[in-house]
């Protein structure tokens, strides 16, 4: 594996996530002082808290639907990267999302 390449990716992925929490951790603090209506701050709160815990859903889903799709590749007995093997996992991640709008739906 190259690694000359990967640390300099994961290095850019940091400092953008970096970027981004001090960002909004900033937002959230002019948005505090500020004032707005409370009910204003408190709704806008909720509504990104309730995006990022279906964020989580929808990544937790699609993730274990992709690893029933590598554990049915393995189960296969599939050695090579062929069209079959890459359709089987993109169904998984369709499924995947599939549950999950399905599951979204559901909960609100």
């Amino acid at each position: 594996m190259n690694f000359e390449l990967l640390i300099p990716i994961v290095f850019f992925l940091c400092i953008a996530y970096a970027i981004k929490v001090v960002v909004d951790a900033r937002v959230r603090k002019q948005m505090v002082n500020s004032n707005v209506a409370e009910d204003l701050v408190r709704t806008m709160l909720q509504g990104e808290e309730q995006r990022q815990r279906h964020g989580s859903l929808r990544w937790g889903i699609t993730l274990v639907a992709l690893a029933a799709g590598f554990g049915l590749v393995e189960a296969g007995g599939w050695q090579d990267i062929t069209p079959g093997v890459i359709a089987v996992l993109l169904g998984a991640m369709g499924l995947g999302n599939l549950a999950f709008y399905a599951l979204s739906r559901r909960i609100a």
